[in-house]
């Protein structure tokens, strides 16, 4: 009779704070996890950024050599034209010289001959005293196709000398183009090797950016299980240690203080109690602490809540001041007790983060709080 009276006296089970948490646990994991996501995806970004960086510059010097071969191919298109010209240009040279050759020849024959011809006539004339007006006549004729004879063979050979020292210089002309363009062959040669390199650099920086996303995903999925497995220990350490308190609570990954636990009304001065609690938490977490890999870039973050009742006091004009305070107050509590200030991390959110958005007191104890949160930095 006695344990029925005692129940009949007990107050109704109200669920509704234990599905709230719930959906706040279940809010908190999706934040997290879309957290992952963002870092994920801005590292990622940052490196696409760089990879499109070097295919931009790579692409910038594969169109300039090739804009540098289509120079070089028009230039050593100019160059066979020209050696080509020429080419023509020396066999006419060459056919003319042979031909003023020929002529040459035959002029000098022509003048031995016409030269014996007078020699015997001049001798015959000198002879015979008595020589007779034609044969006069026809000497003086005769020295004259000589002289004509002698013009024409001065000409051809000028024109022989002429013909030698074009042919000379359209060879050297030719000497000359054939070294350049064996030179822009093996230019050409060097550009499309580079070429070659350079879209073989392209294909493995790309190769190496693929490689790169992938390593980073394993990585940040390796770091976030495993601070989450050291997370899940620090709370169950604490859990024992701090005991079973309905003003303690454990919600998803967060570890959560009722203000009346650490702070009085309106202040945000650590009371005998809080302190205690937080002695042993910080205790805790350095055991934790010496047990994370050194790689891992883990921080504690602090983060302070007020119920939505506004305050304005000379000390602090909203609660924006008042939650900020409190939780730098934790933090500095936390640095005394030897946790290192590089992994504390201290944010107040006023009452804009509220557990329990009804108007009563009830929801405004609740919402009162300081929430412990073991995250990545």
């Amino acid at each position: 009779m006695v344990a029925l009276a005692r129940r009949s006296r007990r107050r109704p089970i109200d669920i509704w704070p234990g599905f709230v948490d719930a959906l706040a646990a279940l809010l908190i994991v999706f934040i997290f996890i879309l957290l992952v996501f963002m870092v994920t995806q801005l590292y990622l970004r940052e490196a696409l950024t760089d990879r499109d960086a070097a295919l931009t510059r790579l692409n910038q010097q594969i169109n300039e050599l090739a804009e540098m071969l289509a120079l070089e191919r028009t230039a050593s298109a100019d160059l066979r034209l020209t050696v080509t010209q020429l080419s023509t240009e020396l066999q006419s040279s060459v056919a003319a010289r042979e031909e003023l050759g020929v002529e040459l020849t035959e002029a000098l024959s022509e003048r031995e001959l016409l030269a014996a011809s007078l020699a015997a006539m001049t001798a015959r004339a000198e002879a015979e005293a008595g020589a007779t007006a034609a044969l006069r006549e026809e000497a003086i004729d005769l020295r004259q196709q000589l002289a004509a004879l002698d013009t024409r063979v001065r000409k051809s050979e000028q024109a022989f000398t002429a013909e030698r020292e074009i042919s000379a210089e359209a060879l050297v002309q030719v000497d000359l183009l054939n070294r350049q363009i064996a030179a822009l062959r093996l230019q050409l040669a060097r550009i499309a090797e580079a070429l070659e390199a350079s879209e073989a650099e392209a294909k493995e920086q790309q190769i190496q950016i693929a490689d790169l996303g992938k390593r980073l995903n394993v990585a940040l999925a390796s770091k976030v299980q495993e601070l989450a497995r050291y997370r899940s220990e620090f709370f169950g350490r604490l859990r024992d240690v701090l005991g079973d308190r309905p003003d303690i609570l454990v919600v998803g990954d967060r570890f959560v203080f009722q203000s009346e636990v650490l702070f009085a009304t309106g202040s945000a001065e650590l009371g005998g109690e809080g302190q205690q609690q937080l002695a042993r938490l910080a205790a805790t977490l350095n055991q934790i602490a010496t047990e994370i890999p050194a790689d891992i870039n883990w921080v504690l973050r602090v983060d302070g809540h007020t119920d939505r009742r506004p305050i304005n006091t000379p000390q602090y004009a909203s609660n924006w001041e008042l939650s900020t305070a409190r939780a730098i107050s934790v933090v500095r509590f936390l640095i005394a007790q030897d946790v290192p200030p590089e992994r504390l991390a201290a944010t107040g959110f006023g009452e804009f983060q509220p557990l329990d958005p009804r108007d009563d007191e009830i929801a405004y104890r609740r919402n009162r709080r300081i929430e412990l949160k073991l995250t990545q930095r």
